[in-house]
């Protein structure tokens, strides 16, 4: 397992993380224990979860997911482990957190850390995130900008001050973004230096063969500013393994929430998962390891998010650590692109 440093922060992170969203939705406290045995055990020391977690969120298990993760970590040497949680901003709407109160601001993210903190079962947060930015941007699955859908939010210098200050009190390490804009990058940063407060050290966002958007933009921010990503959805909700293809199987997020996942059901998205699929068996690979293996090859992904149902999912997905696409196999991913370019961003 290789290890890479986080922006100018001190954490360094295996390549591969550990997803915890579906830790009491779809798995259990048992799976979960399994889950991060094995992880930690591959050399995992890096673990992300959120405060609405699981997902699909609802009332009745909001929390459960770091519930779960902080039983776990009680048992575990706690300077071994580098722990990533998120705050939920107010760009949607979840009412069963903070009573609907979701502003990034001084009270929310200082009850969002006390609250995260409890259910993890620790002093302190290695890396606390931004789930998705306070300001309107268009976002899960949603490309196009509009100015019309603009609102009101907290101020970027706010949400600074205010994330500075829970790490001076020692309850936060770092900070980082998530589903945010190459403008959101630049911003964070900008306003960081210019007030002499923490800047992000990172930021997580969907990557995939299916949705390479990262690669303009957001990819000279990322390199400018020293602000790596964090890949999630890398096997793009599954679709990446070829499992789907005849059909979401039984038991899959697909399968089970019909409305999960919009930005994976568009057009030219099975079409371009075939020919990833094909291209992996014609070169002797599974098409998940193909699909990993190609996120990890970035040379902005400091480690690639992984989730998994069952613990014979998680264990494939982690022996993919040991693959290196051949030149020519990246070439070929780079035709198929071309063909089918960014189909589920």
């Amino acid at each position: 397992m290789h290890y890479r440093q986080l922006g100018d922060s001190e954490l360094r992170v295996s390549e591969l993380c550990l997803g915890t969203m579906t830790f009491g939705e779809q798995n259990t406290l048992e799976d979960a224990r399994a889950q991060l045995d094995y992880a930690f055990d591959a050399g995992i020391n890096f673990i992300d979860a959120a405060e609405m977690y699981p997902v699909p969120t609802r009332a009745e298990t909001q929390g459960r997911t770091e519930s779960y993760v902080g039983e776990w970590l009680s048992q575990r040497p706690r300077d071994k482990v580098i722990v990533a949680t998120k705050i939920a901003g107010p760009g949607r709407p979840i009412p069963w957190v903070r009573g609907g109160s979701l502003a990034i601001n001084r009270a929310n993210v200082r009850r969002a850390v006390e609250d995260s903190l409890r259910r993890l079962r620790t002093d302190y947060i290695d890396l606390y995130q931004i789930h998705w930015p306070d300001r309107y941007v268009p976002q899960f699955g949603a490309s196009a900008y509009d100015p019309a859908n603009e609102r009101s939010s907290t101020p970027i210098a706010e949400q600074l001050a205010a994330l500075a200050e829970v790490i001076r009190d020692g309850k936060v390490r770092y900070f980082g973004l998530s589903n945010e804009t190459a403008w959101g990058v630049a911003q964070w940063s900008r306003v960081a230096a210019q007030l002499g407060l923490p800047r992000p050290v990172s930021i997580q966002n969907a990557y995939s063969l299916v949705n390479r958007t990262f690669d303009s933009a957001l990819a000279e921010a990322s390199r400018r500013e020293d602000v790596p990503l964090l890949a999630y959805s890398p096997l793009a909700f599954g679709l990446l393994t070829g499992k789907h293809l005849g059909g979401p199987p039984p038991g899959s997020r697909f399968a089970r929430f019909e409305t999960f996942g919009q930005r994976y059901r568009k057009p030219n998205v099975d079409e371009a998962v075939q020919a990833y699929v094909k291209l992996a068996r014609a070169h002797g690979l599974s098409p998940a390891s193909l699909a990993l293996a190609f996120v990890r090859s970035r040379w902005f992904v400091a480690s690639t998010i992984l989730g998994a149902t069952t613990l014979e999912q998680l264990e494939e997905n982690v022996k993919s650590a040991g693959v290196v696409l051949a030149a020519e196999v990246l070439g070929e991913i780079e035709q198929i692109h071309a063909r089918y370019p960014n189909p589920a961003p």
